[in-house]
């Protein structure tokens, strides 16, 4: 188990502050957030790379706040590898062991069971350079493995990589999670690769953490406008929420109301996913359902997929496969019907007035 204690973390201007956070041992955890907001900051914290301003950390029963680095059973990656340019794979695997001094016993058994890992023996005479990204990366993760830590730390280890590379690599890193059962923290600014990987998932925004749960609580159950617009929750209005005589929530903003499971009341906002709305020609059959008359504004192409904006007068927007899209011919001021649950519209308050600044560095 990780433990931060009420974290204060100064580095020149910026600030991570009042970190609490508790990770539980075999977890994959992951903390996500846009660019600047402090994830590599605090991994680095945990590794024990930066001086801590205030509170603690504690690796199971023990504080480990002013520990050197490497008596911290640690082990982290980088996104660029760093790996040296001048040994082999085989020697950049073994570049760990040999600081602490491994007999040629115990390099060779480790060889062998970080190529049962990750199947590298065919990379172990070549250079660096000659490798692949993803081959970089396999390489990068071996090396880290070596020592056999207690903790894996990994900064934005897929970033660097090609689609086909970040792929197999993320599966990778599934497959090593699954049989070493060590604990996993990884920091990435994706939350598709979040969703993939992790068990929990903490948002972090401007050095501080702004929501913790599974990536499917934070993805559908967002609780401020900050992660849902990081977590591309494109719909987001705001208005009341009350409390219907029939025992059902309605948001309301400008004359619209939308039914919700979300059990609150008064000035609030919503969120809407625009892959849980459905464009239809024709109103719904059932009455347990969001169904509102609207007028197709904008229509953006994003490959196979359609970003489709209708006016309810609130524009809301949509995700429309290629294939629906043709079937429909859909074009502007066209008049249809936006169809979605109520599960679909969750409703939060916002816990802070919302900085401009942030939601621009989110939306850039």
């Amino acid at each position: 188990m990780i433990k931060l204690d009420n974290l204060r973390v100064v580095l020149g201007k910026f600030v991570l502050n009042d970190i609490n956070l508790m990770i539980e041992d075999g977890e994959y955890f992951i903390i996500v957030g846009p660019t600047g907001a402090g994830k590599t900051v605090l991994l680095e914290t945990i590794a024990g790379l930066n001086p801590v301003k205030r509170g603690a950390i504690w690796l199971e029963d023990r504080e480990i706040t002013g520990q050197k680095p490497e008596t911290r059973g640690m082990s982290i990656v980088y996104q660029d590898h760093v790996l040296f340019p001048h040994l082999t794979v085989r020697d950049n695997i073994l570049f760990g062991l040999r600081l602490r001094k491994k007999t040629s016993q115990e390099l060779s058994e480790a060889l062998q069971w970080l190529d049962g890992l990750l199947n590298i023996s065919h990379l172990f005479k070549r250079k660096p350079v000659t490798l692949s990204g993803g081959e970089k990366q396999k390489v990068a993760l071996a090396r880290a493995l070596s020592t056999r830590p207690n903790v894996l730390l990994l900064d934005e280890p897929l970033s660097a990589l090609d689609p086909e590379s970040r792929e197999a690599v993320q599966e990778e890193l599934r497959k090593l999670h699954l049989t070493l059962k060590n604990t996993v923290i990884h920091v990435t600014h994706d939350f598709e690769e979040a969703m993939a990987l992790g068990t929990r998932v903490a948002v972090i925004g401007d050095g501080r953490l702004r929501q913790v749960g599974t990536p499917e609580e934070v993805f559908q159950h967002p609780n401020s406008e900050f992660v849902a617009r990081f977590v591309m929750a494109r719909n987001i209005l705001e208005g009341t929420a009350v409390k219907r005589e029939d025992s059902y929530y309605a948001f309301k903003a400008d004359g619209m109301e939308l039914l919700s499971e979300t059990k609150l009341e008064g000035p609030c906002r919503a969120s809407i996913r625009a892959e849980d709305i459905q464009i239809s020609a024709k109103p719904a059959v059932t009455g347990n359902i969001n169904c509102l008359p609207a007028t197709v504004t904008r229509i953006v192409k994003k490959g196979w997929i359609y970003h489709v904006t209708a006016a309810l007068p609130h524009e809301i927007t949509c995700l429309v496969t290629r294939r629906s899209f043709e079937e429909m011919k859909l074009e502007i001021d066209q008049q249809v019907y936006l169809i979605f649950p109520l599960s679909s519209v969750h409703l939060f308050r916002e816990q802070k007035p919302v900085n401009q600044d942030e939601l621009r560095s989110i939306l850039r």
